[in-house]
């Protein structure tokens, strides 16, 4: 075994070396979680994990509509088992306080130092890494080597950013410590010049893209993460399997799942997506090498999708109006074909809906419910469809995994009976009646 050597442009940060790594696994500590701190294995388990070494430490991403743990397997190795602990709690308490899609604040390092201080705050320090924002604490001193290869004034920022750390109280919010930072003007500035230099102050995980995403894909993003976070908080409620969450947290987490996505919003960012569909001759663009001669083309960009409705007797005729009264909006940049299933697809009954035609629910079978059959047309047809909506009470068996973007619009008295990994579920909401004036 040869010796951990440590990074010079994150102090405290250690590394292993890669004969160390290579053998190193995250499946034994991922499994020590679900027996020691079941409420953070629940939120874990359904999220892809990604071994690599495109980031120093690791980090909760957001990638193509997805959330996704990225862990580099030098840092994980480097560290011991409660340590590693430690960190796979910091990830899930970002995605808890919904710091990945919080709206953008400037300047975003600050954010990041916020964000860390505060989950930081309600972590034992023995398992924070040594690389770790801890409020209340010095930072690890600066070995003679690094003083020298960092210079006088990264050292100076270095120990001023220490210090005001160090006076900092434990469990406030982000937004707390992220205004502090950013009203002393010397201390904001050494956090940004050691950012631009290189020198990556108190970073024990990765924050990359949090700042980049668009609203539409913090949508996304925070309806995956509340259904994550709804049934890991309902576990963690029926079992008494909360572990190490401190009981004024908890009260925290269950309001916080109880407020509801915007469906709707969610729903024309997933669908509003356009592929390149081919090309249309046009008499009115010359083709420019036989003009004259033959027709020009155009591009046509559209976007097609399969609509499977669900016709067990909970999907209510105001299911129905809720969402055909979204998808005829989305309807005139969007091509459906809409189906009815129960055991089986209804394809003779299929209806053509474009460009902002209305259409009228109905029903056509009156079967049980079962997932596999929509999922089996749509798969069938995959070269026709962009992906597939399935609107449901969620009470069926658990279908084959999806090859096309499948969305699954959750009616308002319905519930998902299991973890959809890689789709997008939407809860519905029940409208507000509006009042006799």
């Amino acid at each position: 075994m040869s010796e951990k050597t440590t990074s010079n442009d994150i102090p405290g940060l250690t590394k292993a070396s890669d004969e160390e790594a290579k053998d190193f696994s995250l499946d034994p500590h991922l499994l020590s979680l679900m027996w020691d701190e079941p409420f953070f294995s629940s939120i874990l388990r359904p999220i892809t994990k990604i071994r690599t070494k495109k980031i120093p430490t690791a980090g909760v991403l957001s990638k193509e509509g997805s959330i996704t743990m990225w862990w580099n397997p030098n840092f994980l190795a480097s560290l011991g088992t409660n340590k590693i602990k430690g960190l796979l709690k910091h990830e899930c308490y970002h995605l808890v306080f919904e710091h990945t899609t919080a709206r953008k604040h400037d300047p975003h390092i600050l954010w990041n130092y916020g964000t860390d201080l505060a989950i930081n705050s309600v972590i034992p320090e023995d398992e924070l890494p040594e690389c770790g924002l801890i409020p209340g604490k010095e930072f690890t001193p600066l070995t003679d080597e690094q003083k020298e290869e960092f210079g006088p004034e990264a050292v100076k920022r270095y120990e001023l950013i220490s210090k005001k750390i160090a006076s900092f109280p434990k469990e406030m919010s982000s937004e707390w410590y992220f205004s502090r930072l950013q009203e002393d003007e010397e201390v904001s500035k050494a956090i940004q010049d050691s950012e631009e230099s290189g020198i990556s102050i108190g970073s024990m995980d990765n924050h990359e893209g949090w700042d980049k995403m668009s609203e539409e894909e913090r949508e996304i993003i925070r309806g995956k993460v509340r259904q994550v976070l709804k049934e890991a908080t309902k576990k963690a409620d029926s079992g008494n399997q909360w572990g190490s969450v401190p009981a004024s947290m908890r009260a925290e987490i269950r309001k916080m799942v109880s407020n509801e996505v915007d469906w709707r919003a969610v729903l024309r960012t997933v669908v509003g997506t356009k592929k390149r569909a081919g090309r249309d001759t046009s008499i009115r663009r010359l083709n420019r090498k036989y003009p004259g001669v033959h027709p020009g083309s155009r591009r046509k960009y559209t976007s097609s999708w399969a609509v499977y409705v669900d016709q067990s007797g909970s999907v209510s005729d105001e299911n129905l109006s809720l969402l055909f009264g979204e998808l005829s909006n989305l309807a005139k940049r969007t091509e459906f074909d809409v189906y009815y299933f129960d055991t089986e697809v209804d394809v003779k009954n299929m209806v053509k809906w474009k460009k902002g035609q209305s259409i009228n629910p109905k029903r056509t079978r009156c079967g049980g419910t079962d997932f596999q059959a929509p999922t089996k047309h749509a798969h069938k047809n995959a070269d026709k469809y962009d992906g597939y909506i399935i609107l449901t009470d969620g009470y069926a068996p658990q279908p084959d995994p999806a090859r096309l973007r499948r969305v699954w619009v959750i009616t308002v008295d319905g519930e998902m009976q299991f973890p959809a990994r890689g789709d997008v579920v939407i809860k519905m909401k029940r409208e507000a009646k509006s009042e006799a004036a």
